[in-house]
């Protein structure tokens, strides 16, 4: 886990993320790739280009003195890094470049089918990319990798696959705790994933409750509190925007509640 894929657009949430990323590259001694997106705007009824093109030019002007803010910060940031402009969709230009990276720094901002926020992209690159993404809560200043990591356990194909890939940052972590919350469902139980775990030299406690009648995403986000969490691990659940506005409940509702980094995966 060495590369570090940074979504960088001036916005809400640029802090937030760029924190994080910060954090991460230096923990893992790694690198970061700084993704600079300027979305491509779309006008109904401008048949000939010309509303695009003025506030295309606006934005690049942006994200021009954008860039020159940020490479001035990171000169002193004593990280590795390169820069890659990109104009158009999102989530596309992310996914041109995320094919060799093993982390994705966005925000927790759900998109949405009517939204075009360039920071609310979370749910699209979570269904497509094949690495873990670290979602951030927009108010947050930097990820504690060498905290307390919880997981949200249920056994299911999307946990199993973002634990394994998340191993080398749990490796860093005080401590690990496989939190389930007991709901009738099936799946790999806690005890396969705390020995899986233990193989990597992490030595994992286990923690079950029973859901009485409360939603599983309350339950995560209550332990997380109590443990004084510095972010949590889980799986992602979704059939996609056609179906649902972005994710199944759970998903969707630690997206909207949480107070600190999210790690997610498929």
């Amino acid at each position: 886990m060495k590369t570090v894929l940074l979504l960088v657009h001036q916005d809400p949430g640029q802090e937030a993320r760029l924190q994080a990323a910060l954090d991460l590259t230096r923990a893992l001694d790694g690198h970061l790739t700084c993704v600079d997106v300027t979305p491509l705007p779309n006008f109904v009824g401008d048949f000939d280009g010309v509303a695009q093109a003025m506030v295309l030019e606006d934005e690049r002007k942006g994200e021009a003195a954008n860039r020159i803010a940020l490479e001035t910060r990171l000169a002193n940031e004593e990280v590795a890094w390169d820069w890659i402009d990109t104009t158009g969709d999102v989530t596309a230009c992310l996914m041109r470049e995320a094919g060799l990276a093993d982390l994705i720094v966005v925000n927790c901002k759900r998109d949405t089918l009517l939204a075009m926020e360039p920071r609310g992209v979370v749910a699209s690159v979570v269904t497509e990319a094949r690495c873990p993404i670290v979602a951030m809560p927009d108010q947050l200043r930097g990820l504690d990798v060498a905290g307390a990591a919880i997981v949200a356990w249920d056994g299911s194909a999307p946990i199993m696959a973002t634990l394994r890939a998340s191993v080398p940052l749990l490796q860093l972590a005080k401590s690990v705790r496989l939190f389930a919350v007991e709901d009738g469902g099936e799946g790999a139980p806690a005890e396969a994933a705390a020995a899986y775990l233990s193989r990597h030299g992490i030595h994992a406690d286990i923690e079950r409750v029973a859901a009485n009648g409360q939603k599983p995403d309350v339950r995560i986000l209550e332990t997380c509190a109590a443990h004084g969490a510095s972010y949590c691990v889980m799986g992602a659940f979704g059939q996609g925007r056609l179906t649902e506005e972005v994710f199944g409940g759970v998903t969707r509702r630690m997206l909207d509640a949480a107070q600190l980094p999210l790690v997610m995966g498929r």
